[in-house]
Order: C-alpha cells, then structure tokens, then sequence
C-alpha cells in the first residue's frame, strides 16, 4: 500500500470537451474491500507488483510530495486512477460513502505506518507506526519458505516501489532459471504489524502458486524469506503497462485495436473466477505486456488484494483502486461480479481515452460510481458501434445481477468468434441449483423465457451444454462434476467451488435435455439489462400464456415467490380479475423477484 501520486496523464487527450478529465497533479485515491465474507473482515495491504520500468520517455513524475525512489533514468508508469491506497473496514454501515470511507483510509494508512504527509495525513491517528504495539503478543513472522535466496538469485536494481516494499530485477544463479531473468518483490517484514497483514501475504503466495499456468497470468517460481523480508520470485514482463500503452496512443484505442486486450482480460478473468478466486484491482497498471512487440501478450500481476471466494459468499471489505471500484463494493456485499464492473471500466477507458467515473477527491469519486452514469453521447461514442457501447454498457450496470460474467462477454457480439473455445461459466453451476430447487410454476415461467433468447443468449447457453459433453443429448450431476473437475486446481480446493456440487444432488437422478438447460440456465435479472429486454419479456409472456398460465391467488403467489405477508401489497395488478390468471406485469416479477423496478425504494418511501 504505497503512496502512488498522478502525473501529468494525456488519458482523457481524445475527448478532452467530453469527457471528465484526470487530474493532472492532484494525489487519487484507491479504496479496497477484502475479507472472507460478512464474519470475516479482513483487509489486504497492496504490494508492489512484479514490474518493468517503463521507458524514459513517459511522462514526468509531478504531484508527489516525495522524491522518486526509483533509480535515476527510470520514470515510474502514468496513471489516471494512480493514488493513495487505502485499506479500511466500517464498524457499521455508513449512511453515506464519502465521510467514512476518507476516515477509515486515513485510520489504515495510519495504522499500517503509512506516509506521514499527503492528502489524508490530517485524519490520521497519532501514535501508531510500523513497531508492534508494546505489550501486544510478538507476531509470528516465519512463513516456511525457503531461507537461501542470495544462493540461488542474484537481486539487481529496483524497479518498483510500493508501502510494503519493492520490485527488483533479478537474476538466477542456478537451478531451473540459472541465467535468466526474473522479476523479485521484496516484502518488508517490519511493515506486517498485524497478523491480518501477515496472512494477506501467504495468501497472496497461496493464489499465484495454485493459479500459476494460464498464459495471461504471471508466472509465479518460488518464494523465500529472511529476517528481514519475504521474496516472491515470479516472471519478468518487460513490455511496460497496459496504462503506459494507453497514454502513448493518446489515450484511446480503435475498436478493432481495443478487442484483442479485452479479449485477454476476459480469458485469465474467466480463468480465475471459475477457481473461486476474485481479484479486486483490475486496473490497467495491473496489466503487463511480455516484451515491447505491439503485439506482445499481457500478463495480469499483482494479486495482493485478491481473495478465495467461497459458492454463495458475499465479501465486505472495501479494497481496490478507487476509479475501478464497483458500486457493490461501496456497499460492502459484493462477489465476483465486482471485477466485471472494473474490466467495463478498462473498457470504456480504451474506447473513448477517459474515465467513466470521475471527481478530484475520493469522496466525489465514490459518490460518482455510486450515482453518476457513463458518458456515452459525446465523442467519440457515436462513432463507437452498437455493439461495443453494449458491451461496455452490460458491464457498468450499478446492479450486479444484471452484469456479464466474463464467460459470456467472451460470447457478446462485440467479441464473438464461432472458432475461439468459450470457457466454463461457474454462473450456469448456481443457476441450475436454484432452477432445480424451484416450484413447477416457477420452472414453466422459465421455459417460456428460454424460448424467446435472442441468438447470442443461446450461442452461450449452446457453447457451455457443449463443455458438459453431453451424452445422447443429455447432462446429469455426472456432467458437470466431470467438466468441473477437469477444470480444478488447488485455487479451486481453497475456495471450495466443488461444494457446489452437493446442492446439485437433485441432479444425480434426472437427465437435462438442452431445451431444459436453457430454461436452467438463464438469469432474468441478466435479460433485463439488456436493451432488449421489453420485446424478450413480451415474447416470453406470450409462450407462458399458451403453455403455462393458469389461476392463482395472490396467497399462492407470494408463497412463489418467497414473500412476507407485509409485502403482499407488493402484487398489486399481478393477477388479471378477468380470469385470475398472472397479468404480464405479474409474470416479470414472478421471474426475477419485486425488488427490481424500484419496488423498495416505493415501499420505504410510502
């Protein structure tokens, strides 16, 4: 967690009349969210990640009260969201996001021995440094790694400095990587004060060890420690930033430029999700190219916020980088959903060269996310197609139920290619273990909805069936206990994906046919974040007429739908009193609940 300050940024060059410009000396703010679910709270201090220096050329280094600790001829990377990190927990839920959220950054930072001055310094809590707490029990610091790094690599210079510690260059002395090139971070240990901080470092370890193999993904070789430090040896990309990249072009990428990033993103995106692991600062700092080839290959780093996450869990800690962060996050109940609103973000950031969410103090950023929309009428967006304003816009909806998984983006029309292999999507595992628990009444409404699915919907529904390798047209529990297991690794243990497969049970002793896995498949909060959505739900009430409508009583109902007799006024014109039959307006409500369409915000108002 390192004070990362703005430089003078040409991200927002494109637009600059239309959009909201970065601040150019003004110090940013990061906030983050860690923990294992509402019990556990528990913050993830940043760490400096396994990086280059960009080139030479970059943009100067202003804004910083410090002087650059990076070598002389090294500029550090540009950033339009680069800023102070902070880490921090609520006591309760806050009625609003700014004043609390500065407060407790300033109390985190404080805590963790954070800078001394800067644009938080004056809520800091006095006393507290990087000492341990005389009186306190010594904190164990031994992580059983191993002890002989000096034997094995030779460290070089520094390339990357953050709160915790900092990148060096390195080279292999023997073994495996004798003469190769590595990259080295270096983690103080008189910075880990706590033992949550201590744990947020074997976790880190933990999730690039077991997820180390994809090829968007850096390659994770060893970890030692001494007294003093813990060593995390891992790939050296020398291609510089995704960010660097960005502000080199001016800011903004041509569509058919900006979709072979996304697409990579998407893949290593997709690729830890279905382990349970989610990542918490997708950012484009995040991203490093391999070499300095235009067309060179990206690597995600820096997994020192990231988390296991385990089937049906909601986290709560707020962490992440302030311009990335989702408004879920904000209000501490967040999943995986959380890293598709920061991959919308990147997006928009390569289609257009600005920021979506903007403000010059932390307060005003989060109230942005949390209240603002996107710009999309302003240049350059009306050259921008249809299909890529969708896509960005199916990922920067507020309401997490009806964002994209990246699985399914791989399968958007903006990205779609019938050649590339769509991964498996842990989303299809959740929807058919609550379809197959559903009432028949509920199963029918459903089936009606799958066979109004425009032709994207099933190529995703169709490309997943396919992964289950069905057998004479039919899935069962075996199925997908065989397609999830060839996918596992030890991320996938840690975060306890295959319990899921327990609550499918139900499917040991039945067949699915496709038609079937469609109705089992489908979100309705999803459809109707489409555009679309009127003409699908339309289409789907008149199959649902014909096939499944019948009488029924608003006690009957509500039993459907799980709701508290208090709620009954809630279904109001949901029942026809021509026939007694659901009305339209009752149908959608029966498919994804009464909590949309503002219902709660009418009923607490009245």
């Amino acid at each position: 967690m390192g004070l990362c300050c703005a430089k003078q940024s040409s991200v927002s060059t494109a637009a600059s009349n239309n959009h909201h410009p970065p601040p150019t000396t003004t110090p940013q703010a990061t906030t983050s969210v860690s923990g294992r679910g509402n019990d556990r709270s528990k913050p993830s201090p940043r760490r400096s990640p396994a990086r280059v220096p960009p080139s030479a050329e970059a943009n100067s280094f202003t804004g910083s009260p410090f002087a650059s600790p990076l070598p002389a001829g090294v500029a550090p990377s540009p950033s339009p969201a680069r800023t102070p990190l902070g880490k921090f927990r609520w006591p309760l839920p806050p009625p609003s996001p700014a004043r609390p959220i500065m407060s407790a950054i300033a109390k985190r930072v404080a805590g963790r021995g954070g800078p001394k001055n800067g644009p938080i310094a004056e809520e800091r809590i006095e006393g507290q440094g990087d000492a341990e707490v005389e009186g306190e029990p010594q904190l164990d610091k031994n992580f059983g790694y191993g002890k002989n790094i000096g034997a094995k690599f030779e460290l070089g210079k520094e390339v990357g400095r953050g709160h915790f510690g900092h990148t060096c260059w390195a080279m292999g002395k023997k073994g495996e990587l004798k003469g190769q090139t590595v990259a080295v971070k270096v983690i103080s240990k008189a910075k880990m004060t706590t033992a949550i901080s201590i744990e947020d470092v074997r976790r880190e370890v933990k999730i690039l060890k077991a997820l180390s193999g994809h090829q968007h993904l850096i390659k994770f070789y060893d970890a030692f420690e001494d007294v003093n430090n813990v060593y995390i040896v891992m790939e050296l990309c020398e291609g510089g930033e995704l960010l660097d990249r960005i502000l080199s072009r001016g800011g903004r990428y041509r569509e058919d430029e900006a979709k072979p990033i996304v697409l990579q993103i998407l893949s290593v995106v997709s690729y830890f999700h279905l382990q349970g692991v989610v990542h918490r600062d997708l950012k484009p700092e995040n991203f490093l190219f391999t070499t300095k080839d235009e067309d060179a290959p990206m690597k995600i780093i820096d997994f020192g916020l990231s988390d296991f996450i385990w089937p049906g869990q909601r986290l709560s800690d707020v962490v992440g980088s302030a311009y990335y962060v989702a408004p879920e996050v904000l209000h501490r109940s967040y999943n995986l959903e959380a890293d598709m609103w920061s991959v919308g973000v990147i997006t928009y950031i390569l289609l257009c060269g600005s920021r979506p969410f903007w403000a010059r103090t932390e307060s005003g950023i989060f109230r942005s996310v949390l209240r603002a929309e996107p710009n999309f009428q302003d240049s350059p967006w009306p050259g921008v197609s249809a299909e890529g304003k969708d896509f960005v816009k199916r990922l920067l909806n507020k309401d997490y139920r009806k964002r994209i998984t990246a699985a399914q983006a791989l399968t958007h029309p903006w990205l779609r290619d019938e050649t590339r292999a769509v991964p498996l999507d842990i989303l299809i595992f959740k929807l058919i273990k609550a379809y197959i628990r559903e009432t028949p009444f509920k199963r029918t409404a459903l089936k009606a909805l799958s066979k109004a699915l425009p032709e994207e919907e099933l190529a995703y529904l169709e490309a997943q069936f396919n992964l289950l390798e069905p057998r004479d047209g039919y899935v069962s529990l075996t199925n997908f206990r065989t397609a999830l297991m060839k996918n596992a690794t030890d991320a996938m243990k840690e975060s306890r994906v295959p319990e899921i497969l327990d609550l499918m049970e139900p499917l040991a002793y039945r067949n699915m046919d496709f038609r079937e896995f469609c109705a089992a498949s489908i979100s309705p909060h999803q459809l109707e974040g489409r555009e679309d959505w009127d003409n699908i739900a339309t289409a789907a009430f008149n199959y649902f007429e014909r096939e499944g409508n019948r009488v029924i009583s608003v006690d009957e109902l509500a039993r459907e739908m799980n709701l508290d007799p208090r709620a009954h006024s809630a279904l109001d014109n949901c029942i026809r009193n021509t026939d007694g039959r659901l009305s339209f307006l009752g149908y959608t409500k029966f498919l994804h609940g009464v909590t949309l369409r503002n219902f709660n915000t009418r009923h607490r108002s009245s």
